[in-house]
């Protein structure tokens, strides 16, 4: 499982670097490609995954990714969409014991998924946009991979065992310092080169949020009584599953800028 793990993230990380670097329509069309297929994998529980509910959902949240790059006004528009058209599904073809759960269910995956997810190309056309989202997605990697690993080597006390068994206190703490040290890293590598005031309060809460992502949907799994979105990425489970802790650090990191470091 490991050597399938690695092999996976060997091939993944290269392409996803590629992508940001080319950034424009390129990066927003992966991004909505993504958030289409991790949609659906979110809608899986709930029946089939090309249940025509859940074809909506993924349409909504892939769109919302062109929306974030067509201009953020647009996103509006899509979010008006993603409740509006469930709701006249449900109404017109959901039993009616059945309307509630299927609309929620609908309108919520696009909010998670799709408008978490499209702040990934908000990012990416800010000024600098390139490396701050090469900042969020591989200090997000490094939280996950030093939890990951740390928490098999040295992992003795279980962080939430309710929630995944899997994750140890010792996990955790690697993920904060790795992670924290990841942004102060990159922020110097990458150029950004924020002063110490800005970037430090950063390198703290991106750890925070990626663990907060990644143990959300660890909860969500549990009570769909599943233990992996689906198994498109060998050894890692789903695209949902790669995209868990992403989806929050990258609004931390969008929305810290747009409200403190600018």
């Amino acid at each position: 499982m490991l050597k399938v793990r690695v092999a996976s993230a060997v091939v993944g990380l290269p392409l996803v670097v590629l992508l940001v670097w080319a950034g424009d329509r390129w990066f927003a069309g992966a991004v909505a490609a993504i958030l289409l297929v991790a949609t659906l994998e979110f809608q899986a529980p709930r029946g089939a995954w090309l249940r025509p509910l859940a074809l909506i959902a993924a349409a909504f949240s892939a769109a919302l990714a062109g929306a974030a790059h067509a201009g953020g006004e647009w996103m509006s528009w899509f979010l008006i969409g993603a409740i509006v058209v469930p709701l006249v599904w449900v109404t017109f073809f959901s039993e009616t014991v059945e309307a509630l759960p299927d609309w929620l269910w609908a309108v919520g995956g696009v909010l998670y998924v799709g408008w978490l997810g499209s702040h990934l190309v908000l990012l990416r056309d800010l000024g600098e946009g390139r490396d701050w989202v090469y900042l969020a997605v591989l200090s997000t990697f490094t939280c996950d991979t030093a939890a990951y690993f740390v928490g098999r080597a040295i992992g003795r006390r279980r962080l939430a065992p309710a929630i995944s068994p899997g994750k140890t206190v010792e996990g955790s703490v690697a993920s904060v310092v790795f992670g924290a040290a990841a942004v102060i890293l990159l922020n110097y590598f990458l150029g950004l080169r924020e002063e110490a005031a800005l970037i430090i309060p950063l390198a703290l809460l991106l750890p925070l949020a990626a663990q907060i992502g990644d143990l959300a949907e660890s909860k969500l799994k549990r009570s769909m009584e599943i233990k992996d979105a689906s198994r498109l990425v060998p050894g890692h489970g789903g695209l949902m599953d790669r995209l868990d802790s992403v989806l929050l650090t990258t609004i931390v990191v969008y929305y810290y800028i747009r409200w403190v470091v600018t």
